[in-house]
């Protein structure tokens, strides 16, 4: 019995001790991984580029996929992505004619193929446009570029319109420049973008498809209050007034003009009185002859879709009217058939979700194309096969992007990847993924990652409905601390609507202990902060502060996009409101969790969600203990007209809204820590917020704290970044660690 006993104590301890062994292996290991500092996981930080995944860079000439690098431009085998190199950048210098170093070319990164069927490369250098034909291997034009701002050039005629010193100019082929306006300056502004980047709207020049005429912007804002940001790097400092209509306040007025290339005259549509007006979505129809555009009254209920001849300006007639009694938001132009020119697609909300309406010319609708409970997030363009269009849609999961071919008689789709993560991650002008897309729509590269994937690039032959793998991006954290990321979900406070979250846990988890929680949150409209990408889209500050031992959770309530129309406008004139609720319902989950610390709350954001924070902060004064408010919307009638009168109505018009949602009425609630950040010469939320709060925070007695970057914008560039982020760190590690 001794001798039994004996032996079962031994493997007793055999087993304790390989317990120890395990666990001292796994704390070893776990000491070797490397630490991240800011400088690794900021964009603005100097190692920051070697923590990104790694990336291929690429473009269509034709059906041919070529890879731009810094040092060559290479062919890419759609069949098996091998590459075989086309021509270097010693190449192009030497056929440029390059003598001066300053007149170098040194890398192809922005070289691209105009001509599917020319061999010919248009690249830019100091002054100069250039088209190099690679075969000839010598240059065959060029274009004087000096001055050029605001540029838009036209493969087909090869013009390019531009603005220059606040005026409208164009340059032919042939390298004559005319200038189309003569009172371009503060207040009047030519070739740019209009109503404040919102509708879409990203540019202020739209060739026709042969580039024999362009539509531009005209935009009087004469009328508009300058208001005053300062520059304090002048001996005195000085103002540097920017024009900024807020909400219910007077607005500018645009207007659309034409020039023809040809008679080298100049008409303007005639759309009417443009006062409270919005004009959007500018289209050419295939002959170009004509010009599509949506127009919005101010109260954005209502849009119509109205045609015009390019040649007299002449209102031709309108073909679709849409209302809503709480806003149309339209943020796409149509887009024609290329196989019919009298037929073209309308996007839609009008069923409560975005989606496809095939139209005629006539403004008759044919038909719906797509439909369901889910979002149609981009048209893609067109297949090479007769009545197939490709969309990248929410259909698969609302968290997702993924591909789809859809046909236009059957309305029947065809999934193209995999059906997992984000797909299609390669943008355009104005956030589009047309550049992904080959000229015949034959074939696409598809950009995508997933939570455990940092970026895979795969070749899509999109008649066969294969596709091949070309490259996959190693982890650029292998060797660190990584924290755990997850996504689940939770009810919202209307008991049924499904909201999604991600959690980061701090590195090192042990469920035994309380951690520090910290909720970041936007929560406003058009942006969805948890999707089905790497770490399931977690910002690096997330990973910064679950490696310092916090735990990190985000969710995207009522009024964040991608949902549906009645999931964004649960908000409408009540901003900060539902989405307060939700929140609180994230908070409600997380207080259920054993391992979190319901004494030690924070809670941090930026632009709208520098509202929520210092909303949540002062609404609920018990719950949070520390807030971090970047750039922070403090009341609703200081922003911009556009933004704000859609989601707010006017104050004139809202003014119980206006008062329920202003923080300025609960500066005295403010319990917690709360640090308020912002820019000295923010343009978009501009300091009257801030400084507005903090003077009654004054007066009642409450004591926020308050940084500024003097010089900077609404968001911190380059290192500043670095810094703020450490600040925003510091600020948790003070008060709430």
């Amino acid at each position: 019995m001794k001798n039994k006993g004996f032996k079962i104590f031994n493997r007793g301890a055999s087993l304790c001790v390989m317990a120890l062994l395990t666990m001292l292996s796994i704390m070893t290991a776990s000491a070797q991984q490397k630490e991240f500092t800011l400088e690794d996981l900021n964009f603005g930080g100097n190692n920051y580029h070697n923590m990104t995944p790694k990336n291929r860079y690429l473009t269509w000439w034709g059906d041919q996929l070529v890879r731009l690098d810094v040092e060559e431009c290479s062919i890419v085998d759609k069949k098996t992505g091998k590459e075989k190199p086309l021509f270097t950048v010693d190449d192009i210098n030497k056929w440029a004619g390059t003598t001066a170093d300053s007149a170098k070319i040194y890398h192809m990164f922005y070289a691209s193929f105009p001509y599917p069927d020319k061999t010919l490369v248009l690249v830019n250098r100091k002054g100069e446009r250039l088209l190099i034909d690679f075969k000839a291997k010598k240059t065959v034009w060029r274009q004087n570029t000096e001055g050029e701002t605001h540029e838009e050039w036209n493969p087909a005629s090869r013009a390019v319109a531009f603005v220059k010193d606040d005026n409208l100019y164009v340059t032919d082929a042939e390298g004559k420049t005319r200038q189309l306006t003569t009172d371009g300056s503060h207040d009047i502004v030519y070739g740019q973008s209009v109503h404040r980047d919102e509708f879409g709207i990203y540019k202020g020049t739209f060739w026709n498809p042969d580039g024999m005429k362009l539509a531009f912007y005209r935009m009087d804002q004469s009328m508009v209050t300058d208001y005053p940001l300062v520059n304090v790097d002048t001996r005195i400092a000085t103002e540097i007034p920017t024009k900024y209509p807020m909400a219910g306040e007077t607005s500018h007025k645009v207007t659309v003009g034409v020039y023809d290339l040809e008679t080298g005259k100049t008409i303007y549509l005639k759309a009417g009185d443009p006062t409270d007006r919005y004009f959007t979505n500018i289209a050419w129809s295939p002959t170009g002859e004509r010009i599509y555009m949506i127009e919005l009254n101010r109260d954005q209920t209502d849009m119509e879709l109205v045609s015009y001849d390019a040649n007299t300006g002449e209102k031709l007639s309108t073909l679709y009217k849409e209302h809503h009694d709480k806003y149309v938001h339209p943020v796409n132009p149509i887009t024609f058939l290329p196989w019919d020119a009298d037929k073209f697609i309308l996007q839609s909300e009008k069923d409560g979700y975005n989606h496809l309406y095939l139209f005629n010319t006539n403004g008759e609708q044919l038909k719906q194309i797509t439909s369901g409970k889910w979002v149609v997030l981009d048209l893609i363009g067109f297949a090479s096969e007769p009545n197939e269009v490709l969309i990248l849609s929410t259909e698969s999961n609302p968290i997702q992007n993924n591909i789809y071919k859809v046909n236009i008689e059957t309305g029947e789709r065809t999934l193209l990847d995999n059906g997992r993560g984000c797909h299609a991650g390669t943008y355009g002008p104005g956030g589009h993924r047309a550049p992904a897309l080959s000229s015949t729509g034959r074939y696409m590269y598809d950009s995508y990652s997933e939570p455990d994937v940092p970026r895979n690039i795969n070749i899509i032959d999109i008649e066969k409905g294969k596709s091949i793998s070309y490259f996959k991006a190693e982890d650029p954290w292998s060797g660190y601390n990584v924290p755990e990321y997850s996504c689940g979900t939770i009810k919202a406070a209307d008991g049924t609507t499904d909201l999604y979250y991600r959690m980061v846990k701090p590195v090192g988890f042990n469920p035994g202990k309380k951690y520090p929680t910290v909720v970041y949150v936007y929560g406003g409209p058009g942006t969805r902060n948890v999707e089905a990408r790497w770490h399931y889209a977690s910002r690096s500050w997330e990973t910064y502060m679950a490696q310092k031992g916090y735990l990190l959770f985000i969710l995207d309530n009522r009024g964040s996009s991608d949902r549906g129309r009645d999931f964004e406008q649960a908000t409408f004139r009540h901003l900060g409101v539902e989405e307060m609720k939700d929140q609180l319902k994230g908070v409600e989950y997380l207080k259920s969790l054993a391992y979190v610390d319901t004494t030690r709350m924070g809670v941090h954001g930026w632009s709208f969600g520098g509202f929520m924070t210092t909303s949540l902060m002062t609404t609920y004064p018990d719950v949070f203990k520390v807030g971090v408010a970047g750039g922070p919307v403090i009341d609703w009638k200081w922003y911009e007209v556009m933004y704000g009168e859609r989601y707010m109505d006017t104050p004139q018009a809202n003014p119980e809204g206006y008062a329920e949602t202003s923080l300025i009425n609960k500066a005295k609630n403010l319990k917690g820590k709360l640090q308020i950040i912002i820019g000295t010469d923010d343009p978009t939320v501009v300091p009257q917020h801030a400084l507005s709060f903090i003077k009654k925070c004054n007066e009642v007695g409450t004591q926020p704290d308050f940084y500024v970057y003097p010089g900077e914008g609404h968001n911190m560039m380059g290192h500043q970044s670095v810094h703020l982020h450490e600040r925003i760190t510091q600020y948790f590690e003070d008060y709430l660690k």
